[in-house]
């Protein structure tokens, strides 16, 4: 027996003794655990799980141990997550922290930083929010204005963000600032970390069509910010943001076919066999059935080529455009599910309240409505259709 066969096995027995019953079923939006010092807990079972996985490193399971995480290899990462998704046990905390923060910090952060901040991510103790967008410079992100001024032992911090996303909950923020009014473009901008508690710190929450208000514009007024917090070479922070746009990019491919996220073509074969009928264990309608079979190809293909590119880049082939393909990619297969399962529901997705409507519709709904932003967050289908252009295909400008 190899090392990875029993290391599946002690994974499996250790799995099946600590996930509670209820962390083995589908997250309701009121139990998702973001972690933080705001964080409640709706279900009890959700506060034992993320202290068991965290005490054993595995809500970051290849970061190092010297940091929170598990210290895993790729395989046995990939272990980890095929036996999760076995008893289909819940992540134990969503954190921006994990998937985007937290790989940025492990590079370009001072040791001193990582041993601070990382573990907390790593335990859910301290949710983080992103500011990289502003008001009136749409997706040129380099174009940013928010000005930290040197003010000997901190740095004094003055501007707005935009799309800041669930800014009103988060403990602390990562943020793209400029340093250096006078230096081009993409010099003179630093990245910060700084709490959101800190004087001068406001937000305003920007309802969506969806009725939801994950997004906020935030403000900025004197604020102080110790230099201690600043994020590797003053002025250098422009590498730090195309790096952490990079894991952004590539966590929001994931909603587009990610069998851990819900498995979007077998959520539409269930939804097809209820509202268009099941005979012989299929769905009824032939045509329907190609078309849901056809969105599940994709999906199985989206999922290959990134555990590809996954392989690739651990053997040092590290392609930095593939995060704007498998973004675009991705967002536009999550819309196109939604699209088909508005087909598919007709009227009974098309609900906002009412006795007519089950919850389960109601939550199709928004989430129709909310998948529409997936083309703009992380930089918009334009700009990633840019990127490629440019830098895959070698188009001209």
């Amino acid at each position: 027996m190899s090392d990875l066969d029993v290391f599946r096995q002690q994974t499996r027995a250790w799995l099946e003794e600590n996930c509670p019953a209820s962390m083995r079923t589908p997250t309701p939006e009121e139990e998702v655990v973001w972690g933080g010092r705001n964080q409640t807990w709706v279900n009890p079972d959700s506060k034992i799980w993320l202290e068991r996985m965290a005490e054993r490193g595995w809500t970051v399971p290849r970061w190092p141990e010297a940091y929170g995480g598990g210290g895993l290899s790729a395989d046995e990462d990939k272990i980890l997550q095929q036996e999760m998704r076995r008893i289909n046990a819940r992540l134990p905390v969503q954190s921006f922290g994990i998937w985007m923060l937290g790989p940025a910090l492990l590079e370009f952060a001072s040791e001193e930083q990582k041993k601070k901040y990382l573990p907390e991510i790593a335990r859910g103790e301290i949710r983080w929010c992103q500011g990289y967008s502003e008001p009136g410079y749409g997706s040129d992100l380099a174009g940013l204005q928010t000005k930290a001024e040197d003010k000997g032992d901190y740095y004094l911090v003055n501007g707005a963000k935009i799309w800041t996303s669930y800014a009103d909950q988060a403990d602390w923020i990562f943020c793209l600032v400029r340093t250096d009014m006078d230096a081009p473009k993409h010099e003179g901008i630093s990245f910060l970390l700084f709490d959101m508690a800190s004087e001068g710190v406001t937000t305003t929450p920007i309802p969506l069509i969806s009725g939801a208000s994950p997004f906020c514009q935030t403000f900025f007024d004197d604020v102080k910010v110790p230099k201690t917090q600043l994020v590797g070479e003053l002025n250098k922070g422009w590498t730090i943001a195309k790096r952490l746009l990079q894991h952004e990019r590539q966590m929001i491919s994931g909603i587009g076919g990610n069998s851990a996220l819900g498995g979007s073509g077998s959520q539409l074969e269930d939804v097809a066999k209820r509202y268009v009928g099941e005979a012989n264990g299929q769905i009824a309608d032939p045509a329907i059935r190609t078309s849901v079979t056809e969105h599940r190809m994709n999906d199985s293909a989206f999922q290959l080529t990134m555990a590809r590119s996954g392989e690739e880049a651990k053997a040092g082939n590290l392609d930095a455009n593939l995060a704007s393909i498998f973004k675009y990619y991705g967002t536009e297969q999550n819309k196109r599910k939604y699209e088909r399962m508005l087909e598919l529901m007709g009227t009974q997705m098309l609900g906002w309240e009412g006795d007519s409507f089950e919850d389960r519709e109601l939550n199709a709904t928004r989430q129709w409505l909310r998948s529409k932003a997936n083309s703009i967050e992380g930089g918009t289908s334009e700009v990633q259709l840019n990127v490629i252009a440019k830098r895959v295909l070698g188009l001209p400008d």
